[in-house]
């Protein structure tokens, strides 16, 4: 589903406009978005867990040139699905 899809959803399943819900989408993954970098997590109960994992600095292989290279550290955002969303996918 792209986000032009979920806003229609949210619009039908709220009964608002699609502005409104374009506005109520962006509140929520931008809201998502400043607690994630501000270092913190995400916990939609039954949905699941936004957060952010620090992967270390490590060596890779350029795959080209077959040279070794150094990656850098660096931040992720990741997603563990909640229970009830498991259960719904099943």
């Amino acid at each position: 589903m792209s986000r032009e899809g979920l806003v229609k959803k949210i619009a039908e399943e709220a009964g608002v406009t699609k502005k409104v819900a374009t506005l109520a989408l962006n509140a929520v993954i931008g809201g998502i978005q400043e607690t994630l970098k501000a270092g913190d997590k995400v916990t939609l109960i039954g949905f699941g867990t936004f957060s952010v994992k620090k992967r270390p600095a490590r060596t890779g292989v350029n795959p080209q040139t077959k040279k070794k290279i150094k990656i850098p550290a660096k931040k992720v955002p990741v997603f563990k699905a909640g229970a009830k969303l498991k259960e719904a996918v099943k």
